[in-house]
């Protein structure tokens, strides 16, 4: 799932000890690095600045018995970032509750759904024109 509500469905954030946990971000996080093989492209492609997807690295690899990612420093090649095997583990953990949680819920789902207003999306249009 993409952050932003543009994806329909449950989103899950996992709460594993005391300021630990995982989300959505982090997931999309851990597989764009995979994608792009960098921190910073991966980043990028989700409109986060390189700061806050370092951070967000590095406070991951500190949760975990070994690192989720591993860089490699710049020079001819220009540095890079992977997946290690744990972090490939980890997005595709969540990744399996996550879809477990949305078929579980789907019930639960289509009963809130058929409980919107007949229009949702052009009255939430409505509402940020009036407010505008």
């Amino acid at each position: 799932m993409k952050a932003g509500n543009k994806t329909l469905g449950p989103r899950l954030r996992v709460v594993l000890d005391t300021n630990v946990a995982i989300g959505p971000g982090q997931a999309d996080l851990l597989e764009a690095i995979a994608e792009t093989g960098s921190i910073s492209k991966a980043g990028r492609s989700m409109n986060m600045s390189y700061r806050r997807a370092w951070l967000l690295v590095q406070r991951m690899n500190s949760h975990f018995q070994a690192p989720l990612v591993e860089t490699v420093k710049g020079g001819n090649s220009g540095g890079g970032a992977r997946l290690t095997a744990l972090g490939q583990d980890i997005a595709s953990c969540y990744r399996q509750m996550e879809a477990r949680a949305a078929e579980v819920l789907a019930p639960e789902m289509d009963r809130l759904r058929g409980l919107l207003a007949s229009d949702t999306e052009n009255n939430a249009s409505e509402e940020n024109s009036a407010t505008s």
